[in-house]
């Protein structure tokens, strides 16, 4: 297959470049930055405007649009802006890209969101009957802007018609992996310095995917051609904070961890540039359509996802990296 990824630089992108690879796809990257070290053929890009790169998407089998500023950082007016801008213009000019092809794509992966949904202790929020967010009583106005963006970013995607290309709105969670600066590394680095307590309460639940789960069910989306529209991306075991910094704590073989209130996280989280909403908001998502659609999950639960992952992490530090097996043999 010929498989193009706009805004595929990054981890998520450069994940799935690297499976598809060692898979024998051809694989075209659209990046603002061509020259810049990853894995496939790069093309360069504004992602906001036609050009050339256009012509990478006539013939090709799939393309999968990851671009979008990063949303780990202050949620100030110009990154407000930044943010919104980077998801909603670069998915127009892929839609009117896909659109005036002569060749289109047959499947259009598009990246949203689990943030989507609403902040929520009660019951887990699947694609049918699950309840999305921007309502919530408890919620800080602040994290409205998510929602926000995450409301635009499909609608965009889905403004123009394309009858000749599915699509797909990934809602994707968390996605584990035991790679340098993932949400995986950071939060185990806690962990091994002892500060892998709960957040906060610790009742806000982490909906997560194991990378290897993320990458065969991005390959299950393509291949099987059943699904269409908002489809979750998340591991059918979500936990609240506190069980699964626990459960990630046994993994790694230490009993204890300095919980962090929320004072101690909003601290942090300025000195760090970044909101607490990343860790405080409680994503309580489950993968309805894809357990519908026959996908079976490598790493459904968090205790065994979590075991390899440290599995890895240890491995890769000693020099001994794992290596994945062919992702597209479903």
């Amino acid at each position: 297959m010929k498989i193009v990824i706009p805004g595929g630089r990054g981890f998520l992108g450069g994940t799935l470049a690297r499976a598809f690879l060692r898979d024998g796809h051809e694989v075209v990257v659209l990046s603002r930055n061509p020259r810049a070290d990853g894995p496939g053929r790069a093309v360069d890009w504004d992602a906001a405007s036609p050009g050339a790169w256009q012509a990478e998407l006539e013939g090709a089998d799939v393309v999968i649009n990851l671009a979008g500023r990063s949303v780990n950082c202050r949620l100030t007016a110009a990154n407000r802006r930044a943010i919104m801008d980077s998801r909603v213009d670069s998915t127009r000019a892929v839609g009117r890209a896909i659109a005036q092809a002569a060749r289109p794509p047959r499947v259009w992966l598009q990246a949203s969101t689990a943030t989507i949904y609403a902040h929520r202790y009660d019951a887990p929020n699947e694609e049918v009957t699950g309840i999305l967010g921007g309502a919530e009583t408890d919620a800080p106005d602040t994290w409205r802007f998510s929602i926000d963006v995450a409301t635009a970013w499909e609608r965009a995607a889905t403004e123009i018609a394309l009858p000749r290309t599915r699509q797909v709105l990934m809602r994707i969670s968390i996605v584990m992996s035991p790679a340098r600066g993932s949400a995986f590394d950071i939060m185990l680095g806690l962990v091994r310095h002892g500060l892998g307590g709960r957040f906060g309460n610790g009742r806000q639940y982490i909906s997560w995917i194991h990378e290897t789960d993320f990458v065969r069910a991005v390959y299950q989306l393509i291949q099987r051609g059943t699904l269409s529209g908002p489809v979750n991306l998340a591991a059918p075991d979500p936990r609240p904070n506190a069980e699964f910094m626990r459960l990630l704590r046994q993994a790694w073989g230490v009993r204890f961890g300095l919980p962090a209130t929320e004072a101690m996280l909003e601290v942090g989280a300025f000195f760090l540039r970044t909101e607490t909403e990343l860790i405080l908001k409680s994503r309580r998502v489950v993968p309805g359509r894809l357990l519908q659609d026959g996908f079976a999950f490598q790493f459904p639960s968090w205790p065994e996802a979590a075991a390899d992952l440290c599995r890895q992490w240890r491995a890769a530090r000693a020099g001994h990296p794992i290596t994945a097996p062919p992702a597209g043999n479903l």
